[in-house]
């Protein structure tokens, strides 16, 4: 059973018909029409269009699950996929949950204890708090003894939730009260804590795959650094400007990780970097949005790997068979608005157009007249593109967003566009602070560009 929607639940469609896996589409309401639940071998409605009454309704899917006569659950990305009680739930029913154990997930999840067990595994940490800080006095303690700024950020935070910067004393009492409202908002725990903000850094991660049997490899890094609010816009595969003794360092700091955790499947180390250092931020316990640069520059599907590491396969790839070739770009097609702060702007989609040719894969679950429900997450189409070195895949990313066409809804295709231009990406020195320094000059050029065209 695919629990999930969107995208990714077309992308492990894909893989499952591949293998010769029948699948079970769990949808809501409002994804009846869904392109995912019109392939699925059997397709169920487990409740209405919010999401806590159906893609997180842990007793409507186990039912779903059990009454098709599934064997196993793919959560996909966000929803119940790193969720601890529905791994456990899933086993407890005798379905294979496919992903790492609701052990591992705890302990890679709660990010004050990541931390703890990342730094006694010998993964470099960032200064911060030891453990959660349980009040604004805590909180300020810890921020006197590591250095201002700092973060507070949720530990059981993902996405960018939670996490508010604070330049002084004077900041955290207010930071930390949104953050908290967020953090319990969003995922049912309010528990902060604080680290030293690295200012400037790049946001750099590690693919990992680990089976049953002990073996643990990573596949290569990941540049995330470009985004804003800390959602990731575009990212690219292998990270640009890495020494090979940073890069080596990282893989096995990665390796660790998941080592310390007991890890099992797909799952991404994310790291800071800071000039020749790097320091652990957070181990996701799933397959990322972005999985398809490492698929691109190794030749290695991560979902198949899911997949024959949950049916208990050991790896069919060993560290010294992972191969890094050429360079893969990701740019997120998200249906927004830029101009207006990014605000969601979901509707129908009136004309849909793919660019297509050699090295060219678009992940994407729309169609001509299907309707982005405004209920969800705004990824409408994520475009990925491989060349032999990394200025041929920026000029072929280009030449992809310029044929890139939808119809209906503002995107921020165009100001991808853009960003793929400016000299400090072309020169891969992006540093997570990018888009806060140059947006206001790329939306205005972006801008004068419309207006010259509107005039011809």
């Amino acid at each position: 059973m695919i629990a999930n929607r969107g995208e990714i639940a077309l992308r492990v469609l894909r893989a499952c018909r591949e293998m010769e896996i029948e699948t079970v589409a769990a949808y809501s309401e409002a994804d009846a029409e869904a392109l995912h639940v019109q392939l699925a071998t059997e397709a169920v409605c487990v409740g209405p269009a919010r999401a806590a009454d159906s893609y997180l309704n842990q007793g409507a899917l186990l039912t779903v699950a059990k009454a098709s006569g599934c064997d196993g659950v793919h959560p996909g990305y966000g929803f119940l996929s790193e969720n601890p009680e529905f791994a456990d739930a899933c086993a407890k029913a005798g379905l294979i949950f496919i992903g790492p154990s609701g052990d591992a997930i705890r302990k890679a999840g709660s990010k004050s204890a990541a931390r703890d067990l990342m730094k006694a595994a010998g993964v470099p940490v960032t200064p911060g708090s030891d453990g959660p800080v349980s009040s604004v006095e805590e909180a300020l303690e810890a921020a006197e003894a590591v250095g201002w700024p700092v973060l507070l950020k949720a530990s059981a935070g993902g996405g960018g939730r939670g996490i508010r910067r604070c330049g002084g004393a004077a900041d955290l009492p207010a930071a930390y009260a949104e953050a908290k409202a967020e953090a319990a908002a969003c995922f049912g725990n309010d528990e902060m804590y604080l680290e030293k903000l690295v200012l400037s850094p790049r946001h750099v991660e590690v693919q990992i795959l680990a089976d049953r049997q002990g073996h643990v490899i990573h596949l290569g890094d990941r540049d995330c650094s470009v985004q804003r609010r800390n959602q990731k816009l575009i990212e690219e595969a292998p990270a640009p400007g890495l020494s090979p003794a940073l890069r080596q360092a990282m893989g096995e700091a990665a390796v660790k990780a998941a080592r310390a955790v007991g890890y099992e499947g797909a799952g991404t180390v994310e790291f800071l970097v800071d000039g020749d250092s790097f320091y652990f931020m957070e181990m996701n316990t799933r397959i990322q949005v972005e999985h398809g640069v490492t698929e691109l520059v190794t030749g290695v599907d991560l979902v198949r790997q899911q997949l024959r590491i949950a049916s208990g396969l050991p790896l069919d790839i060993r560290q010294e068979d992972v191969r890094v070739r050429g360079c893969a770009l990701e740019c997120r097609i998200n249906a927004e608005d830029p101009e207006a702060d990014f605000r969601p702007c979901p509707g129908k989609v009136e004309f849909l157009h793919f660019p297509g040719g050699a090295g060219v894969r678009v992940d994407s679950c729309l169609y001509n007249g299907c309707v982005m429900s405004p209920y969800y997450d705004s990824l409408a189409a994520k475009l990925l593109v491989y060349g032999g070195t990394r200025l041929e895949a920026i000029r072929k990313m280009r030449r992809c967003l310029e044929e890139f066409t939808l119809e209906g809804f503002p995107t921020n295709a165009e100001l991808a566009y853009e960003i793929l231009f400016h000299p400090v990406f072309v020169r891969g020195r992006c540093t997570t602070g990018f888009l806060d320094e140059y947006l206001p000059a790329l939306l205005d050029f972006s801008r004068r560009v419309g207006e010259r065209e509107a005039d011809t």
